[in-house]
């Protein structure tokens, strides 16, 4: 896209009173984390890569025996949740939000925004987090801390064979003994539970612009595999708040709505090109 246009994006950014964001799993791949990566995929599963399979994506609800379940899994949650240091697009985009009210909804379970100087006050997942582990009956409403059962089972890890070779280290249910996987929606059996307080608060948030304040909606990475989660909310609420601007950055579906004019731009590009450098900081 040209310059002139991701200009204008970071003027309305400038420009806003508020920004409401929006994310999905494009933001991430912009910071490096990219279910799609074939070449990652091969460096830290290579037993997987040698029975066929080429990115995280295809196990995506794939059925393994336990020990191969979650050989994947605690290698995927330490990589993409657990992982050391700081990400600079998301800094970035925490450096252009400034001191300026804000909220974020994002279907990523990666825990980027809290990681990257977000408060989690404001950061409201609908999808859930890989920080955290459900029974999958569910026998109760209780979730608990994954990272002691992510370190367990990585213990126990063969990187050869892609298992864990401990019975002891596949984790289970701490009420009735059943199995478990991460608290992220993937079926009916999904608790939300951690979640709505802050989505109270995200939804308070929303109904109080005063008159006169500029809203900015600025919808990151969200494409069609789940668009009710945020790229739908995100249009909606463009156009239910008068004077609101919807910037969408998404690399394959730049497209907004047409009922909103001039109120909207999409950019073809990925976030690391228009969050790139200090330029965009607010003083």
């Amino acid at each position: 896209m040209s310059e002139t246009a991701v200009d204008l994006v970071r003027r309305w950014l400038a420009e806003a009173d508020r920004i409401v964001i929006g994310a999905g799993a494009g933001l991430s791949a912009a910071a490096g984390y990219d279910y799609t990566d074939t070449r990652r995929f091969a460096e830290l599963f290579p037993a997987l890569h040698r029975r066929g399979l080429r990115a995280r994506y295809q196990l995506i609800g794939a059925r393994l025996p336990a020990p191969l379940m979650w050989g994947y899994w605690a290698t995927h949650v330490a990589d993409i949740r657990f992982g050391a240091g700081g990400h600079p697009v998301y800094e970035r985009l925490r450096a252009v939000v400034g001191d300026r009210d804000h909220f974020v909804l994002s279907s990523n379970v990666d825990g980027l925004f809290t990681r990257n100087g977000f408060e989690p006050g404001r950061v409201f997942t609908p999808q859930g987090d890989y920080a955290r582990y459900q029974c999958e009956i569910p026998c109760t409403r209780e979730t608990w801390d994954s990272r002691p059962i992510v370190e367990a089972a990585l213990a126990a890890y063969d990187p050869a064979t892609g298992e864990v070779t401990d019975p002891a280290a596949i984790p289970a249910c701490p009420r009735c003994g059943g199995e478990v996987f991460l608290n992220v929606r993937k079926g009916p059996e999904y608790l939300v539970d951690p979640y709505l307080a802050t989505g109270r608060r995200m939804r308070e948030w929303l109904a109080g612009p005063a008159s006169g304040e500029r809203l900015v909606v600025l919808d990151i990475g969200t494409g069609f595999n789940t668009p009710g989660v945020v790229r739908l909310p995100m249009e909606r609420l463009a156009q239910a708040h008068p004077g609101a601007r919807l910037i969408r950055i998404n690399r394959d579906h730049p497209e907004v709505p047409a009922q909103l004019g001039d109120r909207a731009i999409g950019l073809a590009v990925g976030a690391e090109t228009v969050f790139a450098g200090d330029q965009n900081a607010r003083g």
